[in-house]
């Protein structure tokens, strides 16, 4: 990692991207030293919340140069004997990739409206270079000589870490080139997940230091969410506002809790986590509408036809229809993904659900059992199928349920195994599944306020 940032370090400065400056720089009188840009906070000037840091704005999102900061105060002794001082420095020349960054970002047809907006507008204001190095203890060195009491500061090097984990990866797995397949083949997309406020450093300074570069793929996409709230309020592990994993794990699957915040993303927006609305999504849409019809299919098959899948003959329209018109949505299901859009690509797969719970009601196999039970065991096997691309496309929102799902159809792999291929006709006739069980459980909401009380005794 330290020897990648020094290359990448020195390559900039050879090719004029980064230079020297002096600035001025908040010194604490009381612990007298210079307060890197988190070691000191105040007042926003732009949209004047009071909890901005020395170098960004979490409320609004803009960053902000530390002279630019009112009503100062040190973050270590808490005084405001705050002044400024004059001291040399490296700036990462920004102004130099205005136009090629606003042409670039300008032809992101794809990203996220909140991504693309914030950045036209952060970059039509004007790029300022910006310090990229430090007068602090900690961090890496700089390559070069008489600068042995500055370090290159964390959100330059931080984003150099995607590139050196890669080279790393590809070294361990003896294949040292390897990463190349991800940053200099053209073919390749990179999506950096991310808050939204760090959508800057992900969409102006990484893409800088790659234009810089010159052989490096950019990012293909950065689809930022906004904040999750918790029950109305502004989620704080200091406050012990939070949801600690390790407590509801010892109580809830993880599936459920999964779910709820796929379907609540803040994509586009800020949203809240409630409770109560935790309770109603996994009883009335998970458990109420995926895991009933797996139950029931599943049930259904074992109990009258011994597990057995049956064939599905050219000869059965309606079968073949859902089919057909299964293959379909699961291309447009792939296609949701692929764009980061994972609310609308969960409702997508639920909406299969729903069409085959629909589909269920209407050819009522629990009756053909008794009348045609040739013709109810083609309605399940076809319900199955479909069940089985519902399993390969809602894994990376519920891994766990999947897998489970995937050892009761009777497959000995993984689904990870299985990869990203969803064909309504994988499963062939003759196969037999195992004993069903339930994927997911209701959850009684009088357990939330039982076994949640430290989060709920705030409320």
């Amino acid at each position: 990692m330290k020897n990648l940032v020094h290359d990448i370090f020195l390559k900039l400065v050879d090719q004029g991207c980064i230079s020297k400056h002096e600035m001025n720089q908040p010194f604490c009188e009381t612990d007298n030293r210079f307060l890197a840009d988190r070691y000191f906070e105040g007042t926003c000037p732009n949209c004047g919340d009071s909890g901005a840091r020395g170098d960004q704005c979490d409320a609004c999102g803009q960053t902000l140069d530390p002279e630019e900061l009112l009503n100062r105060r040190c973050r270590i002794c808490q005084e405001d004997s705050i002044t400024t001082k004059s001291t040399e420095h490296f700036f990462l020349n920004l102004s130099q990739f205005q136009e090629q960054l606003l042409k670039w970002v300008s032809s992101q047809s794809h990203w996220k409206p909140n991504v693309k907006n914030f950045t036209s507008s952060f970059i039509e204001n004007g790029l300022k270079d910006r310090p990229i190095t430090r007068d602090i203890e900690w961090g890496v060195v700089l390559p070069i000589d008489g600068y042995e009491s500055k370090r290159i500061y964390v959100w330059f090097e931080a984003v150099i870490g995607y590139l050196s984990a890669s080279i790393e990866w590809a070294k361990l797995n003896d294949e040292e080139d390897r990463w190349k397949d991800w940053w200099e083949n053209p073919k390749a997309k990179a999506y950096y997940f991310q808050g939204k406020d760090n959508i800057p450093f992900h969409t102006i300074i990484w893409p800088s230091i790659l234009m810089a570069c010159g052989n490096l793929n950019l990012p293909f996409d950065v689809p930022a969410n906004e904040y999750l709230n918790l029950e109305g309020s502004k989620i704080s592990t200091s406050r012990n506002w939070a949801v600690w994993l390790n407590d509801y794990l010892d109580h809830f699957d993880p599936d459920s809790l999964r779910y709820v915040l796929a379907s609540n993303m803040p994509e586009n927006g800020d949203t809240d986590f409630s409770w109560d609305e935790y309770v109603r999504a996994n009883n009335d849409e998970l458990v109420a509408t995926y895991g009933n019809l797996v139950h029931r299919v599943l049930s259904m098959l074992h109990k009258n036809f011994d597990g057995r899948v049956s064939e599905i003959p050219d000869s059965a329209k309606s079968e073949n229809e859902l089919l057909a018109k299964t293959s379909i949505e699961f291309e447009e299901i792939a296609e949701l993904f692929s764009l980061a859009k994972f609310r609308l690509t969960l409702q997508k797969i639920m909406g299969v659900a729903q069409s085959v719970n629909k589909y269920i009601d209407q050819e009522e196999p629990w009756k053909l059992v008794k009348s045609d039970p040739g013709k109810a065991h083609i309605v399940l096997s076809t319900c199955l199928s479909v069940i089985n691309c519902i399993k390969i496309a809602i894994y990376p929102f519920l891994p766990f349920s999947s897998e489970k799902l995937n050892n009761i159809l009777g497959f000995n792999t993984s689904v990870m195994d299985i990869g990203w291929n969803w064909d309504p006709r994988a499963i062939s006739e003759g196969h037999i599944i195992n004993k069903p069980e339930p994927l997911f459980k209701k959850i009684d909401p009088d357990m939330i306020d039982e076994e949640l009380t430290p989060t709920k005794r705030i409320l």
